[in-house]
């Protein structure tokens, strides 16, 4: 990151551009970008993007060995014909499947939308290896004082991404081995995604769009009433939109039609490693 930053102080200097414009142009912070140029921030393939767009260079210049050199060329040519989304995806793909193991910490992130099983399974999880079960969502209202309803209304996506971030910072610090239940959207923001899964034993939880909404309802939640559907369809296109982000999980737990019990032994078995005390 030390090198990006500093390619990227030097192209905004040979600019003439002050970070402030810099900020405005790519929608950065420019405390964010402050710790960019220093090499303490950790940039995603969709921020240097913003970049490099905000700096009217090419992705490639704002990298480290921008020539190619040492670089597969095929991997080059078939990286430079994905769009923005797609690199991203790419990118976070590469980096969980070849970052060294030893920077995750001794515990398992289960991840996934709403009435897949998380929370139940979680609990159930951690009293299996008799360590914490911390819900993020309930870290993100402590750290904000209210809960994360008011947290959207008063401050918006972007505070409660910021706030989420940080709580998932936290929990790291504060758990050096635990079981950690997020929210179905995280996913959704690169930065966050890729702490997660650079920090964790990642696992999808994943049921049908079916079973997701019985699920739910079962909880006592009557909003997506049975026979909706359009309330099924808007399942189906979360999920669908979100399925590339899913399967960048170390694993992957399909729940569907399955007893609690039987998806407990699975997920016990994947997660022994790290979990376990030494």
């Amino acid at each position: 990151m030390q090198q990006i930053g500093a390619r990227i102080r030097a192209i905004r200097a040979r600019r003439g551009m002050i970070r402030k414009h810099l900020s405005t142009h790519s929608g950065i912070s420019e405390r964010y970008l402050a710790k960019a140029e220093a090499g303490q921030a950790n940039l995603s393939i969709a921020l240097l993007w913003k970049l490099a767009q905000a700096l009217q260079v090419q992705l490639g210049d704002l990298l480290p060995d921008a020539d190619g050199a040492g670089i597969n060329p095929a991997l080059l040519a078939l990286l430079r014909g994905l769009s923005a989304d797609e690199q991203e995806s790419a990118f976070e793909l590469l980096r969980s499947r070849f970052s060294s193991a030893a920077k995750k910490t001794s515990g398992v992130a289960l991840i996934g939308l709403r009435g897949a099983g998380k929370s139940h399974l979680g609990s159930l999880l951690a009293a299996e290896f008799r360590v914490p079960f911390v819900r993020l969502g309930q870290v993100i209202e402590e750290i904000a004082g209210m809960n994360t309803g008011e947290l959207f209304s008063l401050g918006g996506q972007k505070a409660y991404r910021r706030t989420e971030k940080q709580a998932l910072e936290q929990v790291r610090q504060s758990y050096p081995r635990a079981v950690l239940e997020v929210g179905g959207s995280l996913v959704s923001q690169p930065e966050t995604l890729g702490l997660l899964l650079e920090s964790y034993y990642t696992v999808w939880v994943r049921a049908t769009p079916e079973e997701h909404m019985k699920r739910v309802m079962a909880q006592g939640d009557l909003r997506p009433m049975a026979g909706n559907q359009q309330a099924m369809e808007d399942l189906q296109r979360i999920l669908d939109e979100r399925e590339p982000e899913y399967r960048l999980a170390d694993y992957t737990l399909d729940t569907t039609g399955r007893a609690a019990l039987d998806c407990l032994r699975e997920l016990a078995a994947q997660s022994r490693s790290r979990l376990q005390a030494d």
